[in-house]
């Protein structure tokens, strides 16, 4: 590995191009600090690296990785390195303002035509440099990017020529590693980058319309077709920019088409993962400046306006094949917004908690504020193996889910979160979003019942369990419900319905069964036997612990289809029980606002031990 002229680089952007362009960097002696808003894929980076594999293989560590751009404000930088989505641009450049300073350089090495003037528009063009980007990859991990091809040279320059020099020290530093750079006049740079987004332009959203690789775009004689006249439209475009190209262009563009390998290119990968594209600094741009010269661009036209439509409607909506249709109808049923389009989710930061009951599994999703966007029901014991794996796909398909956290039974055997909390803590992080004080919270599960006594600053001060049995829970319920015969979602308006006081004299489930058969056989109306079982719980409830003369609240799958439980419980304890909307999800809620909490501390700390976040 050879050292070079050693400067400060800062690189923002984590996506294939940031990734291989900060290693190449980091190779030739550069002092590099990282930048990405995605805290899993840091936190990946932290412990393992970055890692390239195929064209170039290496692993490389960084010491100077954040999430935000002004936490680099103390690095002396000398470059600023834009690596990117177009759209993403303007949030990054408003941090940086924080760490302006005159020796301070900015770099767009973004894809498509007037990518660096959004960059220009805030720091201004003699501080602009724009590089054009020869290299791809694929993510194969979030700390692990595959590189697919490189067409040497990338090239450099600085967009107004005042800071050509700067330009050339960029472009030697890569040179030093044998990743080949060239430094270019502002004019020769604007065409290698007309030629390059006429390149992208021609391929990239028919592949992502067509769902075709490069390879496989390149290999039909009809596409190919398709693509040439794409890019014709581009070459008559540039030529009344006073850009022009040799008469062979075209054949030499088809040709480095032609190396591009079997991969998606970036725009048809986010228009198939449903995520915002950059068409409009592609086809987009072709489209725009050949409406200023009055030249026809319909090809173009069509792909950015289909790109957009897509885009607009999500397209999990055209997504063919049974996995699109899963996704689609998981997300639909589980919307709070049920207008909302699924597209809009990704522009947002998003955190999940589940909670992996012995009986059913939930999920809930909340947005930056705390509020619940999404939540979602699953038989924890399902027929279909793949339905745990069905719903986390869609989760991620749609949003952007930014941490996690698991509790509940399962927890410990689910690997998939970022963090796992117990359903005590989850319950009382739960029910402190609705009321902040010092509480009693009753959590009748499916196999187990919780009091939890929370402290003013809903911290958990003290909790009870019933023993192991099973007895006064959801599954004693179910059984006892189907003994009786009694639909178990009518219990409820049943025993409402009742003035029994008759309880059950056992809570072993079999003899309950016998007990239950007798009541039957004597001519016991189905709404006194559904009352006869709630007070049944009830007493088995009242044996256990409740802090007197403080709120008390009812959690848990339980509640959420028996009510009228809640009345009988608040009768035995003589005092108001009150109940959360959605009890059932009240733990999948506190798991999420525990993610939550904790990506915030993470943001404003730094790094957090792995053992405090794997904590119960």
């Amino acid at each position: 590995m050879k050292n070079s002229v050693k400067c400060n680089v800062g690189v923002v952007g984590m996506g294939p191009v940031g990734m291989i362009l900060a290693v190449k960097l980091k190779q030739a002696g550069c002092q590099v600090a990282i930048c990405d808003k995605d805290e899993f894929k840091l936190k990946k980076i932290r412990e393992e690296g970055i890692v390239l594999e195929n064209m170039f293989e290496s692993t490389t560590k960084f010491e100077q990785i954040v999430d935000s751009v002004a936490d680099m404000r103390d690095m002396d930088l000398d470059y600023l390195v834009f690596s990117l989505k177009t759209y993403q641009t303007p949030g990054a450049l408003k941090e940086a303002e924080r760490i302006n300073s005159q020796k301070l350089l900015f770099v767009s090495a973004q894809n498509g035509i007037d990518t660096e003037g959004i960059i220009a528009g805030v720091f201004g063009e003699s501080r602009t440099l724009r590089l054009v980007i020869n290299y791809a990859g694929n993510m194969s991990s979030p700390n692990t990017a595959k590189v697919s091809f490189f067409t040497p040279p990338n090239y450099i320059g600085s967009i107004d020529d005042s800071k050509s020099k700067e330009a050339k020290r960029f472009a030697d530093i890569l040179n030093s590693v044998d990743f080949a750079t060239e430094e270019l006049s502002s004019f020769e740079l604007l065409k290698s980058t007309w030629q390059k987004t006429i390149l992208n332009a021609s391929l990239s959203a028919l592949c992502g319309v067509g769902r075709l690789t490069m390879a496989e775009a390149m290999a039909d004689e009809d596409t190919i077709e398709l693509i040439e006249q794409i890019m014709n439209e581009g070459v008559e475009v540039a030529r009344k920019e006073k850009i022009r190209f040799p008469d062979d262009f075209i054949r030499k563009c088809m040709q480095y088409l032609k190396k591009g390998g079997d991969h998606f290119p970036s725009l048809a990968i986010d228009l198939m993962n449903h995520r915002q594209t950059e068409i409009d600094y592609f086809n987009g741009k072709i489209v725009e400046y050949g409406k200023k010269h009055y030249v026809k661009t319909s090809l173009n036209l069509a792909f950015t306006n289909m790109v957009k439509a897509m885009t607009n409607k999500s397209i999990l909506n055209r997504v063919p094949g049974p996995d699109g249709e899963i996704t689609k109808r998981i997300v639909s049923k589980g919307l709070i917004d049920k207008h909302r389009s699924f597209i809009s989710y990704k522009e947002n930061n998003y955190f999940l908690g589940m909670d992996l009951g012995s009986a059913f599994t939930k999920f809930t999703i909340i947005d930056e504020k705390g509020v619940p966007v999404f939540r979602y029901l699953l038989h924890t014991m399902n027929k279909d193996r793949n339905a745990m794996k069905n719903v986390m796909q869609a989760i991620h398909a749609v949003f952007n889910i930014k941490y996690s956290c698991a509790t509940g039974y399962g927890r410990k055997h689910f690997t998939e979160t970022d963090m796992i909390k117990t359903e005590i803590n989850c319950a009382a992080a739960g029910v402190g979003e609705f009321y902040k004080g010092e509480k009693n919270i009753i959590d009748v599960g499916g196999e187990d019942i919780k009091i939890i006594h929370t402290k003013d600053d809903n911290q958990v001060a003290n909790f009870y369990m019933n023993d192991k049995c099973a007895a006064g829970t959801g599954a004693f319920l179910e059984e006892i419900s189907e003994r009786a015969e009694i639909n178990i979602s009518d219990m409820s308006s049943l025993a409402a319905h009742s003035e029994y006081e008759k309880e059950l004299n056992s809570f072993c489930t079999v003899f309950a069964k016998t007990e239950i058969m007798s009541w039957v056989f004597d001519g016991m109306s189905k709404p006194d036997i559904a009352r006869g079982i709630y007070i049944s719980i009830s007493n088995k409830i009242t044996k256990m612990r409740l802090f007197p003369n403080i709120p008390t609240f009812m959690i848990g799958g339980v509640i959420e289809h028996h009510p009228y439980l809640s009345t009988i419980l608040g009768k035995k304890f003589n005092i108001e029980i009150k109940t959360i909307d959605h009890p059932q999800f009240i733990v999948s809620l506190g798991a999420a606002t525990t993610a939550k909490n904790q990506w915030e501390a993470l943001n404003k700390n730094g790094t957090i031990k792995k053992e405090l976040i794997n904590s119960d």
